[in-house]
């Protein structure tokens, strides 16, 4: 929601009242709950689960074991991804007076820890087990991979389209490319393994796959953590918008300006804008909404307005006062 907000200063220079002035509005930029996409890919992956855990039994393999355990947590991790979706879109209240819509970026943080800590149990095994190979039955590796790499490939697409503007969408893309990639590796040690007999090959693809999606989990886990902790989103210059509202008409300063994100798809703003011929005016707050999304994909502007009266100073006016 585009939103201008301004507070006033009373002062001799100024006969505005010293009340909220008006407000821009706009819709929401809320990504929409894709609930099909979720209920699909978690169907899918808890069914691949149970004929992953069953084979990898009987055939004595790590490998679809460790994916089988892998893909569990990526079942959890639609579950908490699909759950705060839902979440991010419940109206505020007055308690939350944002609504809920940080869940979206808890659901990624906690999904890029879940996933680092799942990988890091598989790697574990796959260590102890390349110590002590064990026969493998190659045909069922082989069989029951390849159709994990359909599965997981197929749900990662239902993600694909959505993952560059909603970090949590990324963080189930993330999770169902990376099985992909698990299953297709565990397929080509299948094969090699089925004509060479290096079972220990079975242990080897495990650590290597784990190895690949510990590095892409960690821009999800670097990028969820920086939005946890209210750091401005990527691709918004804080010195360009400072710039931006310093060059609005009759403005002399701009103070205490923040920028942070309300869930993984809208950003906020807050900041005081030293104007001393006083409130502007609906007009004038409405375009700095309009121009604040349009470049810099700011959804939810607050301004107060002050004269700059020296008489009465604000409190955080200095650079580094929060």
């Amino acid at each position: 929601m585009a939103h201008g907000h301004t507070d006033h200063t009373e002062s001799p220079h100024t006969h505005a009242p010293p009340r909220d002035h008006g407000h821009s509005h706009g819709a929401h930029g809320h990504a929409p709950v894709n609930g099909r996409a979720f209920a699909i890919g978690i169907g899918l992956n808890l069914s691949f689960v149970l004929t992953e855990a069953v084979f990898g039994v009987l055939g004595h393999s790590l490998a679809l074991l460790a994916d089988a355990g892998h893909n569990l947590s990526d079942v959890l991790g639609l579950l908490m991804a699909w759950g705060a979706s839902a979440l991010a879109n419940r109206p505020p209240s007055g308690r939350f007076t944002y609504g809920l819509r940080s869940s979206s970026i808890l659901a990624a943080l906690a999904n890029a820890v879940f996933l680092l800590v799942v990988t890091g149990g598989i790697a574990w095994e796959a260590i102890e087990r390349l110590l002590h190979p064990a026969s493998v039955a190659s045909f069922i590796v082989i069989g029951v991979a390849a159709f994990g790499v359909v599965i997981n490939t197929g749900t990662a697409l239902l993600f694909m389209s959505g993952r560059k503007g909603d970090l949590n969408i990324r963080a189930a893309f993330l999770h169902m490319a990376g099985d992909a990639a698990i299953s297709f590796g565990v397929v080509v040690a299948g094969i090699v393994m089925l004509f060479t007999h290096w079972f220990w090959l079975d242990s080897a693809a495990s650590l290597l796959i784990s190895a690949l999606i510990v590095m892409a989990t960690w821009g999800l886990l670097r990028d969820s953590a920086h939005l946890a902790l209210h750091g401005v989103p990527p691709g918004i210059d804080t010195d360009a918008v400072r710039v931006y509202l310093l060059g609005l008409p009759n403005v002399t300063a701009v103070h205490d300006l923040h920028i942070w994100a309300m869930s993984t798809t809208e950003t906020a703003l807050t900041a005081h804008l030293v104007m001393p011929d006083g409130y502007p005016g609906d007009a004038l707050l409405h375009e700095i909404g309009e121009e604040l999304r349009a470049h810099f994909q700011i959804v939810h502007p607050t301004l107060q307005v002050e004269t700059g009266d020296p008489g009465h100073p604000c409190k955080l006016a200095g650079e580094h006062l929060v």
